[in-house]
């Protein structure tokens, strides 16, 4: 019979307040904050986690956040290329979009919200339609990663009106340029070479008159933007040059010469923010005209010049850019600054703005910048309003270890020890340490110890979070501490080339048994040829092991240290091992990549396994059985059969390698920490598991990503359309971008097809019969049998089809349908046009039809058979299409109608609550006229 095991899946990551792989948002009381794959909610002011946008089965990276125009409505950049679009009310993703190779590196909307601009690791610029879920073209021209993208309104148009307002878009790469692009004609039309470095950085000011650049060098310059040669679009003048529409102006003098990270206006009051060094943010003012003139006034009153040449100058000095900003405060963070947002919506209990800033340390901080004062004594300083750092350790997570009862977990780094609820996964106690190495829970889980990297032990009690005994157990790092199986005695490993043991003494303060506190005493020490990397009791209490540098485990007798073992073999030293339950077999894990299995009796060598991609830091054997928990560097947790010498499962979803591994002592979960500050829980399922499947699933999703993957190569075209013969190196080109779901959906597309044929063939073939025979005999020919499938659904061919189609993602349409081969693609036009006659989905019919048609416009021009099918679809579609039209019209009338009948009737009732006559009434509103109009909402 085939051995069966349980699955284990993911449940819940925690430790992680924010990660450094992209940028944050705030918008003056929540902060949306990338934690690796998700993205979580903060509650500045109460410090609670408020939600998690998390999407089950997908693992790639936050690289990118941008929040839109339109309410709750967020856009979020993965490092797989995909940018999801989540609405932050109903936590939940509207639209998926794929078309990018490498990571998503910046995003920006434009003023409607309506539009969508993605930029990449791969060079590429793509402009997505937010309201049809497309992408609409993708732009090329940097020759290197995209830092900033960012859409270009004219300020003078009024915001009621009509047109793409947001035509110009403008963009930095890496690559030291600074694009400006048409969207219109979908070209490039003034390419800057903005500096003589990455162009790292930008944003333009809420008049949308300056544009600032920062670059990799430190340095920050400004650039005039020419409005009037905005409208007037390319146009040569007098000597018969472009004129250009953006102009240099000057740079911005800095206190750092650092690289310029990040460039920010506030977006309705006068700041200007700028990072430049790791940990500062230095904020400008923008002064306003009035002020500067005054400025200019005192300092020719310091001058004792003549009256005549004052008035020279007064009329001949003009405002510098430079002289608008100035230099306000620095903003000094707690730790290094990865991003920083101004509050949008701004908190009325206190004046002055709010400045958000995430760390790279795993913390989330505001800080108030104080409005301006007219006093010069006392220069402006930012306070630390809120911050948010209890959840989450500093620095990576190195240790884990459990309770006895599963119900706490203790995780310790550099700086921190915390004790996690594992049902609520809510920090309960922080507690300061060392540099911690490894834990251990001491006996009656009241206590525990910690080897730090300066050879101490620390015993900590944990109900009072207090350090109670800070033992200076060896001269070098404490590699590892284990607690003998009777509970008794501790063991230590160090680097100092010494295993030391240590006995426990309960001392009773008094009577009350909560205040029993624990002490170690030393007992024996083991000298060692080399540096111990790992110490392990067999629970059977017999044996020793111990792991030494020099890759080999010695095995000694623990009541009389006499040597019994020494297993040789890995070409690297062994970091971690574990003996099973019964005692009879010990794993180790080495930097070499492998695990070995030995037989504890005779120290022989069961399997050696390469487990991992790099070094194999933790093993832990699971309870009561021969399976076996390892984890690397390669980010991997990965589950064995101790027996068998089978690997049973992979499970990734850390983003950095994993240096702590804890098994629960009932089997039912098993916790990793790792590099990226996260912890992980990963539970025992319900499912059961066959390896045989496993291996197939596993094949299977090789295949699908490779033929993706050979799909997606640039050098590779699906379908030869007009776009990619006339221009294979042009600026704009098709979004397309083939995923293992668009091949699926492009499948399931060609069986419907096939399905439907059939069933429609069967059908003419049954008619055609009825219609040759007699009356009598026709009344005995059998209708043939219906599809189940189209019987389960009590469903007509066409309409199946459509079902299927309509079940497609917006955005993965388009790619599917150049999956389908052009006999598929001539059966698909025959029911495009059954359901424009039938007025069936009219705007999805017509929006794959002329997709279709501009793909295989060639095949379908040298094609006769195609003109007689195209004639009468024709014909049917401009049909719909104007049915369509008429009732949109209509119920736009309607809506307008509704709309001033509204109005009107507040009017009159807001005037008859003020007990006005008719004749007052009839002022007033004649009045109201005069003035700006005031929305009244009832």
């Amino acid at each position: 019979m085939v051995q069966s095991y349980l699955r284990h899946g993911p449940t819940q990551a925690f430790g992680l307040i924010c990660s450094s792989s992209s940028n944050s948002l705030y918008d003056g009381k929540l902060a949306y904050v990338p934690a690796l794959e998700d993205v979580l909610v903060w509650d500045m002011k109460r410090g609670q986690m408020l939600s998690m946008w998390h999407e089950t089965g997908h693992r790639s990276e936050v690289t990118c956040m941008c929040r839109s125009p339109q309410e709750n409505i967020f856009a979020v950049g993965y490092a797989d290329g995909s940018v999801r679009l989540w609405n932050s009310a109903f936590i939940s993703v509207i639209a998926t979009f794929n078309g990018h190779q490498k990571s998503v590196t910046a995003l920006a909307f434009d003023a409607q919200g309506a539009r969508l601009a993605s930029g990449s690791q791969d060079t590429d610029i793509i402009v997505w339609d937010v309201v049809a879920e497309a992408g609409l073209y993708r732009l090329r021209g940097h020759r290197n990663q995209i830092t900033t993208i960012r859409f270009l309104s004219e300020p003078e148009l009024p915001s009621t009106s009509s047109g793409s307002r947001s035509h110009m878009l403008l963009t930095t790469s890496k690559d030291t340029f600074m694009k400006l692009w048409d969207t219109s004609t979908q070209h490039c039309i003034q390419t800057i070479v903005a500096h003589r470095s990455e162009v790292s950085s930008l944003d333009i000011d809420p008049e949308k008159n300056f544009i600032f650049t920062g670059s990799s060098e430190g340095e920050v310059k400004a650039w005039k933007i020419d409005h009037e040669a905005l409208s007037q679009g390319l146009v040569e003048n007098e000597a018969g040059e472009v004129a250009k529409m953006i102009h240099p102006v000057t740079s911005l003098p800095l206190s750092s010469r650092h690289r310029v990270s990040q460039i920010s206006f506030h977006p309705s009051q006068p700041y200007l923010a700028v990072q430049s060094h790791d940990r500062s943010i230095e904020v400008f003012r923008i002064r306003t005209e009035e002020e500067i003139r005054k400025k200019q006034a005192r300092r020719k009153k310091r001058k004792d010049i003549d009256d005549a040449v004052d008035d020279a100058m007064d009329v001949d000095q003009e405002i510098n850019v430079i002289d608008l900003f100035t230099p306000y405060l620095v903003v000094r963070a707690s730790a290094k600054v990865r991003s920083f947002d101004f509050g949008s919506k701004e908190a009325a209990s206190k004046p002055g703005v709010q400045l958000f800033v995430a760390l790279s340390s795993n913390a989330l901080e505001v800080y108030n910048i104080p409005p301006p004062t007219k006093s010069k004594e006392e220069a402006p300083e930012a306070t630390r309003i809120y911050s948010v750092d209890l959840p989450g350790h500093r620095t990576d997570v190195r240790t884990l270890c459990l309770s006895a009862d599963d119900q706490i977990l203790a995780s310790a780094s550099n700086g921190s020890l915390k004790l996690w609820n594992l049902k609520t996964t809510a920090c309960i106690r922080t507690i300061d340490c060392g540099y911690a190495i490894c834990s251990t829970f001491l006996p009656g889980d009241r206590h525990i110890a910690i080897g730090t990297k300066s050879g101490e032990i620390l015993i900590y009690d944990l109900a009072s979070s207090a350090l109670t005994e800070t033992v200076k157990a060896h001269g070098s790092t404490v590699w590892s501490l284990h607690v003998r199986p009777d509970e008794q005695v501790l063991v230590s490993g160090s680097a100092d080339k010494e295993v030391k043991f240590w006995e426990f003494e309960r001392n009773v303060a008094s009577n009350d048994e909560a205040k029993k506190s624990m002490t170690l005493n030393h007992t024996r020490t083991l000298k060692m040829s080399d540096e111990v990397l790992s110490v392990r009791y067999s629970p059977n209490g017999k044996l020793l092991a111990v792991a030494l540098l020099d890759s080999t485990v010695k095995i000694f007798y623990q009541d009389t240290l006499k040597f019994f073992l020494s297993l040789y073999g890995h070409k690297l030293p062994v970091l971690a091992m574990d003996i099973s339950d019964d005692s009879k077999l010990i794993v180790t894990c080495s930097a070499d990549k492998n695990v070995k299995i030995w037989g504890l009796d005779f120290g022989d060598c069961h399997k050696s396994i390469f487990a991992h991609e790099e070094s194999v830091m933790q093993v832990l054997f699971e309870r009561k059985s021969h399976c076996f928990w390892t984890v690397g560097k390669d980010k991997m947790l990965k589950y064995w059969d101790g027996d068998k010498f089978e690997n049973i499962q992979k499970l990734d979803g850390h983003h950095s390698e994993i240096w702590a591994l804890a098994v629960s002592n009932h089997a039912n979960f098993v916790v990793t920490g790792s590099h990226d500050k996260s912890i992980r829980v990963w539970e025992k399922l319900d499912e059961p598991l066959f390896l045989e499947e496993e291996r197939e699933r596993e094949l299977e999703r090789i295949y699908e990503d490779g033929i993706a993957n050979e799909l997606n190569r640039p050098d590779v075209t699906i379908v030869n359309s007009n776009e990619a013969d006339a221009q294979p190196s042009g600026e704009a080109a098709a979004v397309t971008k083939q995923t293992s779901e668009t091949l699926m959906a492009g499948e399931r597309i060609m069986e419907a097809l096939d399905l439907a044929d059939a069933e429609r063939t069967a059908f003419q073939e049954y008619e055609g019969k009825v219609a040759q025979a007699g009356s009598l005999e026709a009344a005995g020919i059998q209708p043939p049998p219906r599809n189940p499938i189209l019987a389960a659904y009590d469903l007509d061919p066409e309409a199946y089809v459509l079902r299927v189609v309509e079940k497609i993602s917006s955005a993965a349409l388009h790619d599917a349908l150049l999956v389908l081969p052009f006999d598929k693609v001539i059966s698909l036009m025959r029911y495009l046009d059954l359901w424009t006659q039938k007025g069936w989905n009219v705007s999805l019919v017509s929006r794959m039809l002329f997709f279709l048609l501009k793909i295989h416009h060639h095949q379908i021009v040298a094609n006769r058979v195609m003109r007689t099918a195209l004639i009468p679809l024709r014909v049917h579609l401009r049909r719909s299409l104007r049915r369509e039209k008429d009732a949109i019209g209509y119920n736009l009338v309607a809506l307008q109608h509704l709309r001033r009948k509204t109005e009107a009737e507040r009017t009159a009732q807001f005037y008859e609550e003020e007990d006005f006559d008719d004749e007052k009434v009839r002022a007033r509103i004649a009045e109201g006229k005069k003035r700006k109009r005031v929305s009244i909402k009832a």
